[in-house]
């Protein structure tokens, strides 16, 4: 038996931005492992489609649409998850948004719509559902930071904002809770083959290219499936590790920033104009 398929085995855990992407890949093979899920995203056919492809044999299975860029929405769900299961024992924290624009092209109102959903989302599941994850013999937390959240990228400062505050928010619960029941991992995936581009706001020179084109230039440079990346943070999650590094161009760049720390902007400048 596979170790993800020996590590949750009859546990439980929730999935926020589970209807598409890493969340859907995540669900997925959770439930061939045996997991009782309880999933949210925004959408609530996309959300559908994939209890659909769910067996609903292999584990309990409950879905409940979720705003993770409005803390009330996120706080309901956690009580209605409360009302069903004594603890949980992961939360990923993956609900995400992507926003393109240059600092002085950016609106208020997109980089908070992207700051609320990626970085408070994260806080307030976090807070949300603290006393279920305690109550588990050892909970894990899995905060989805991103690759950019360890390098600035041109057109990206919503999104690196955001990124950088989850990576140090999980580091900092990590140090909190390192002799405490809690586990906490933060997840740096690269270039995933989702719909994040595609779904993207933009504004400024970035409005240029329409949504299908996004998606088709992001999906040439993003290799990683969404089933591949389920499977490193799963493998990750169950040997417990602080930080998880998804695909070769994430580890990449890490190393990048090792070689470079003050002047790796000088490359992802002149990448992010290519």
């Amino acid at each position: 038996m596979a170790l993800i398929d020996r590590y949750f085995e009859n546990k439980a855990a929730a999935i926020t931005g589970a209807g598409d992407g890493i969340g859907r890949a995540l669900a997925i093979r959770l439930n061939g492992a045996g997991c009782d899920l309880w999933l949210s995203d925004i959408n609530a056919t996309s959300l559908a489609e994939t209890c659909d492809q769910l067996d609903q044999q292999r584990g309990r299975i409950v879905s409940q649409t979720v705003d993770c860029g409005r803390r009330d929405d996120i706080f309901l769900w956690a009580e209605a998850v409360a009302s069903s299961t004594s603890h949980l024992d992961a939360l990923f924290n993956n609900a995400g948004v992507g926003y393109g624009a240059r600092f002085a092209d950016s609106t208020e109102a997109n980089f908070e719509w992207l700051i609320n959903i990626n970085f408070w989302g994260v806080v307030h599941g976090t807070r949300a559902f603290l006393p279920l994850l305690s109550a588990a013999p050892k909970g894990h937390l899995v905060n989805l930071s991103s690759i950019f959240g360890m390098v600035g990228i041109p057109t990206q400062s919503a999104y690196n904002a955001a990124k950088f505050a989850v990576r140090g928010f999980s580091e900092s619960l990590q140090a909190e809770y390192i002799d405490g029941p809690l586990a906490v991992s933060s997840v740096h995936p690269g270039g995933i083959r989702t719909n994040i581009a595609r779904s993207a706001r933009t504004d400024g020179d970035a409005n240029m290219a329409d949504a299908e084109e996004r998606d088709r230039h992001f999906k040439q440079v993003a290799r990683t499936s969404p089933e591949r990346a389920a499977e490193i943070i799963l493998t990750g999650t169950a040997r417990g590790k602080r930080r998880i590094m998804v695909g070769w161009d994430a580890w990449l760049i890490l190393q990048l920033t090792k070689i470079l720390p003050t002047h790796y902007h000088w490359f992802t400048a002149r990448l992010a104009d290519d």
